[in-house]
């Protein structure tokens, strides 16, 4: 199987709402599987992501409020619906995320939910040893968000296979 080219996008730190995002870009894989089975396909999407050290984490929609994680990066398999996603905060720009999509976020990156299907939803995961928490801009504490999402390291590999270095190095 080829590994498929993702969409790069690119959002700077966000001084007025405190969004530390990435020097690294999103990475946005369309249509890495396709099946109509949205319990088969959420199933291929963890074990796609364990094989390549993502070990996935949870089944869940995406929050309605811009957030970031400042201590792991983030890989989403849409396996139901289709959202419309805010990426980069606040005062971020919107992409369409439809089944069979993946979304890899560098720590620091915004993105919520701008609106969805009923039924959307996602597989999350991790980085073996990355932990996530929720956290929401605050521009007072930036600089301390920006150190924290500098000392995440970096995976080998991408959630959907393939070395990650040359996306992210």
């Amino acid at each position: 199987m080829s590994i498929p080219q993702p969409e790069l996008l690119h959002f700077d730190s966000d001084d007025t709402t405190g969004y530390p995002n990435s020097p690294l870009p999103v990475l946005v894989y369309r249509q890495v599987l396709d099946t109509s089975d949205a319990d088969e396909l959420a199933d291929a999407f963890e074990s796609m992501f364990k094989r390549h050290g993502w070990p996935p984490a949870w089944r869940y929609h995406l929050y309605d409020f811009d957030h970031f994680h400042s201590t792991a990066h983030e890989a989403l398999g849409i396996f139901r619906g289709q959202a419309r996603a805010r990426l980069g905060g606040p005062n971020g720009r919107e992409t369409v995320l439809s089944a069979g999509d993946v979304l890899v976020l560098p720590a620091g990156v915004g993105h919520a939910s701008i609106e969805s299907d009923d039924d959307f939803c996602m597989v999350g995961a991790y980085p073996p040893g990355q932990d996530p928490e929720i956290e929401r801009g605050d521009p007072t504490q930036l600089e301390a968000a920006q150190a924290r999402v500098a000392s995440v390291t970096l995976p080998e590999n991408t959630p959907v296979g393939g070395p990650l270095k040359s996306l992210w190095g």
